[in-house]
């Protein structure tokens, strides 16, 4: 009898184990984190550098959050380059991501695209689309200010909404990217450091979390 029970709990246990794989994708890399962690501390550091050489109105401008009614053709510029700054950072990430991801799902036998990852980058998607909006119209209006909350914030969101199909462990990495972007609106001056700090260290402290906890096994 007991032999029996212990049998029947295995097997709830695969029933279950398979049902989680079937409707989770479960293959993304504590690599791709610490990846995408290096990847903003590194274009921190290049914005950080790039500012030391900017006149110090402009920098005074966003610390004090004044919006500019006109850009000057300079302003626009330098606007222009930390974006496409930003751009190329985000491109490095998400091919390290992609790559590190792929390299994961191809040892465990599952495939990259199925039915579940599709849903988890639309839930994805939504948020990190929206708050792609929000923060072009607040760069248009010259409220570079917000810029970092928005991206935080709706960054965590996203990766909240998106928990639902993949590990869930990156629901808490959501919560803490959402709580500083709320603290960033209230801290003037310090969005590109804590900008760094929720797109650098989290990730990086996430990966190495998810690397020991599911990697290694």
């Amino acid at each position: 009898m007991q032999d029996d029970k212990v049998a029947s709990l295995e097997t709830l246990k695969d029933i279950h184990g398979i049902m989680e794989r079937s409707s989770r994708f479960l293959s993304l890399s504590g690599w791709s984190g610490v990846w995408a962690g290096c990847t903003a501390l590194a274009g921190a550091g290049v914005a950080r550098w790039w500012l030391n050489d900017i006149p110090y109105f402009y920098t005074s401008v966003y610390k004090d959050s004044a919006p500019f009614t006109e850009m000057s053709a300079d302003y626009r510029s330098i606007l222009y380059k930390f974006v496409l700054l930003a751009i190329g950072v985000l491109v490095v990430a998400l091919a390290g991501g992609y790559y590190f991801t792929y390299r994961k799902a191809k040892k465990d036998g599952v495939a990259m695209l199925n039915s579940s990852s599709r849903r988890m980058f639309i839930e994805l998607a939504i948020p990190l689309c929206a708050g792609g909006i929000f923060a072009s119209a607040f760069l248009w209006h010259g409220l570079e200010l917000y810029v970092a909350p928005i991206c935080l914030a709706f960054y965590g969101l996203a990766l909240i909404n998106g928990s639902k199909y993949t590990l869930s462990d990156i629901r808490y990495l959501g919560i803490a990217e959402v709580a500083l972007g709320c603290l960033s609106l209230f801290v003037r001056g310090y969005g590109l450091l804590l900008w760094a700090i929720g797109f650098g260290v989290l990730h990086i402290l996430y990966g190495i979390i998810m690397w020991r906890k599911y990697d290694t096994k």
